[in-house]
């Protein structure tokens, strides 16, 4: 699938299929998080997490498999509840959920979120007895704060936009690149 044919949610996690078959293994998971600057424990936990979660739902009809493959064409099958609204129910970017974050949450600074207004917005997205919805959202949102906020603690409203559209991970992997080919001995998270 070519990148200008996948909505919002494909291309969001198509950074994720490393050899670029449309199938993303936990082997790829960690790889993408490892690329992104992530470390080796929060990149096997997000494996695991990330694969186990979504296999079966990107994958319907298709029996269980232990290689736990996320399918990219059916990424939006795997939604979780207690999320922004950002992307609806077929992938694609819903703008005006994502000008409400700001809208609605950004006090401090019209065009970012501190932890606490991340907090506040991540507590009025649950629903009701959505717990793995609620951890779903709560681990994404808390991974994308601790990895991209600025030297003053804020989530920028262009930085979020870009994780949303995948372009983020992009970027973050070829800084960690160029901090590794500009100082080879100092090492990562």
């Amino acid at each position: 699938m070519e990148n200008n044919e996948q909505n919002f949610l494909q291309k969001h996690v198509v950074f994720f299929d490393r050899n670029k078959d449309g199938i993303i293994y936990p082997s790829e998971t960690f790889q993408g998080f490892r690329a992104i600057g992530c470390g080796i424990l929060l990149s096997s936990v997000a494996a695991v997490f990330i694969n186990v979660g979504l296999s079966s739902k990107t994958r319907p009809g298709k029996s269980f498999s232990l290689h736990f493959p996320i399918e990219v064409k059916n990424i939006q099958m795997g939604k979780h509840g207690s999320d922004s609204g950002v992307y609806d129910k077929e992938g694609r970017f819903v703008a005006s959920k994502f000008e409400e974050i700001f809208a609605k949450h950004a006090y401090t600074h019209p065009n970012a979120l501190t932890s606490n207004e991340l907090k506040t917005f991540m507590k009025s997205n649950r629903e009701k007895k959505d717990y793995g919805g609620w951890l779903s959202g709560y681990v994404e949102w808390k991974i994308l704060f601790s990895l991209c906020k600025d030297k003053n603690g804020l989530l920028h409203k262009d930085t979020i936009r870009a994780a949303y559209d995948g372009s983020l991970f992009e970027l973050m992997e070829k800084e960690k690149s160029s901090k590794k080919h500009a100082n080879p001995l100092k090492s990562t998270i």
